[in-house]
């Protein structure tokens, strides 16, 4: 009698037993953390460190960054050259009058020197228009006082003033000016005056000689026809020493010849 064997259908099914299946069981709450919860927080971490590591440098331009040179102290001509091969731009924030720079130089750039940048990038100037210039003002025909005052105000200063002798101008009146009136100086440049002193000759103007040496204050002094009086030292580590510090008449003030003036002057001790 033939012995009937199982077909393959009726054969049971041998389970495959893989490393999930052995350690995440079908249904098993480890397999559901798996899948629902540790298994999306790798993709996450894996997709920032994508876009951390490869995505972004190259949006950024990562480590193309290089330090920005010092233009300031540069004329913006010049600059422009060293911004082209650096693929930098400009902009001029403003502009401002700089009695010690010519006109066009950058005075001042933002971001600062050595701030590391990317080429595109646009920096910030101040460029200097230079020295301002101002006019003159006319001060023929005026007391010292009042051409001091007019020439204060065109934001000027008084310089040298030299004598004239003359019998149809009023004493004590300025002559004119030198440089003339109208002429266009550095803003807080010297104006010298040259003042009528008629047939008088028993007055002068006090001169400027704070600043100056006890020796060169002594001498212009006496070059106005006035002489030195009480001289007072002061402690100032700011000057060097026989430096004179204060004067005791005001620049221009109208005196008799032979005025004494008091001075102080500083010492290191």
């Amino acid at each position: 009698m033939n012995q009937l064997h199982a077909s393959r259908f009726q054969q049971p099914t041998k389970k495959r037993s893989g490393f999930f299946t052995k350690h995440l069981p079908p249904g098993s709450l480890k397999r559901k953390i798996g899948l629902y919860v540790v298994l999306p927080l790798i993709i996450i971490i894996l997709l920032i460190i994508i876009i951390d590591k490869i995505v972004m440098p190259v949006m950024t331009r990562h480590g193309s960054e290089f330090p920005l040179p010092d233009f300031v102290g540069q004329r913006l001509v010049e600059a422009q050259v060293s911004l082209n091969e650096l693929g930098l731009k400009y902009e001029i924030a403003s502009e401002e009058y700089s009695p010690g720079k010519e006109q066009g130089v950058i005075l001042n750039q933002f971001p600062v020197a050595s701030t590391e940048v990317k080429s595109g990038r646009a920096i910030k100037f101040v460029i200097s228009l230079g020295k301002k210039m101002v006019g003159i003002p006319d001060v023929a025909g005026k007391s010292v006082r009042q051409a001091m005052l007019d020439l204060e105000t065109a934001g000027l200063v008084l310089g040298e003033i030299a004598w004239a002798f003359s019998d149809t101008i009023p004493e004590r009146v300025v002559v004119f000016s030198y440089p003339e009136a109208g002429a266009e100086i550095p803003l807080g440049s010297p104006v010298n005056l040259m003042v009528n002193k008629g047939r008088a000759s028993n007055f002068t103007y006090m001169p400027k000689v704070v600043g100056l040496s006890l020796d060169e204050a002594i001498k212009r002094l006496e070059d106005k026809y006035l002489k030195p009086g009480v001289v007072t030292y002061r402690t100032d580590e700011n000057y060097l020493p026989e430096t004179v510090l204060e004067q005791s008449e005001p620049v221009g003030a109208e005196l008799d010849n032979g005025t004494e003036i008091d001075l102080v002057v500083s010492n290191t001790q």
